[in-house]
């Protein structure tokens, strides 16, 4: 499956989808060979979801969302997570001033347009499901009072494939709050050279400034954009497709865990921002079709004799993926 967006519209498109093709122009000018990767960003901005980044350290992740916020004047937040860490340190928590002899918030770094939660399976449960509840309510209670948090909002959180010492797994539910997976490879020779060239170019060693991307749009821009994203049109064939796609993991042999209904709901988001991004007003089965591993693969649980026999989970959603008629629209 060829998930990488052309960017290109058909006919004049729309401002949201002009939007859409400068951020992408901007960030591919600090995070190089990772074309796939921006567009299924860009889509999960457009989409309102959150992402669980993963991918070997030293790739830009953290380049990337700062850039991404950089571009339409967002504010970025980063929490590093450690096994020490606890639930108020995220969202936040009162604290009595005894000047004013009143309780004073303070509130936590989630009180942000970007957040990066880096390594999220190394904090414990308990502070895994604060964040959570964040992303899925969008506001955060602290002492009883709920706040609503100021959109865009969106999470990117990583984690670590390599090393699983002294981890927390997300539990399946927890993982079904995200939009997508997005997998971050090494870059092609090419890009990784201009990479290396770039990054040693200046005496301090960092050449490549996510600051210097040019603001594209304001914030109230980007609300609009997923807004005319959520308006994008599906048709009944189209929804059926999605649907038939997670019903077949499900029932697919050699899968122990398919996708619920979560996971045709957000075949059709994402599908919506590829069809926006490249200036259409209507879904079509190949958007349904380009969403469907980063918004499946984590969904999806190889049984234990397909994942002994060494059968990778996006191996097995490509095809069941395949296997699934797309309808004629």
């Amino acid at each position: 499956m060829n998930e990488t967006m052309e960017m290109t519209g058909t006919g004049e498109g729309t401002s949201a989808q002009q939007i859409c093709q400068q951020i992408y122009a901007e960030l591919r000018k600090v995070f190089f060979g990772q074309d796939q990767v921006v567009s299924q960003v860009l889509a999960a901005l457009l989409s309102g979801g959150h992402i669980l980044l993963e991918g070997k350290p030293g790739l830009g992740k953290t380049h990337l969302v700062l850039a991404l916020a950089n571009t339409f004047g967002g504010e970025f937040g980063r929490i590093q997570f450690t096994p020490d860490l606890m639930p108020t340190d995220v969202t936040g928590f009162t604290l009595f001033d005894m000047k004013s002899q009143t309780f004073q918030m303070r509130r936590g770094p989630v009180f942000t347009n970007l957040l990066l939660g880096d390594e999220i399976n190394r904090a414990p449960a308990k502070t895994q499901a604060a964040l959570l509840e964040v992303m899925q309510e969008r506001q955060v209670t602290i002492d009883g009072e709920s706040i609503k948090l100021d959109p865009p909002f969106m999470v990117l959180a990583t984690q670590n494939p390599i090393e699983q010492e002294g981890t927390y797994p997300l539990p399946e539910a927890q993982l079904d709050r995200f939009l997508m997976k997005v997998v971050i490879d090494y870059p092609d020779q090419a890009s990784e050279e201009q990479v290396v060239s770039q990054v040693t170019s200046g005496a301090s060693a960092s050449g490549i400034d996510a600051s210097e991307v040019e603001r594209i749009c304001s914030q109230e821009e980007i609300i609009q954009a997923q807004r005319e994203c959520a308006s994008i049109q599906a048709v009944p064939e189209v929804v059926r497709y999605a649907v038939n796609i997670c019903r077949a993991t499900r029932e697919s042999q050699g899968i122990s865990l398919g996708a619920g209904t979560r996971g045709a709901i957000s075949l059709i988001q994402v599908a919506k921002a590829y069809a926006l991004i490249n200036g259409r007003g209507f879904v079509t089965p190949d958007d349904v079709k380009s969403a469907s591993l980063p918004v499946l693969r984590h969904r999806v649980q190889l049984a234990p004799e397909l994942a002994i026999s060494g059968q990778k989970v996006d191996d097995a959603v490509a095809g069941i993926v395949n296997a699934v008629e797309a309808p004629r629209v």
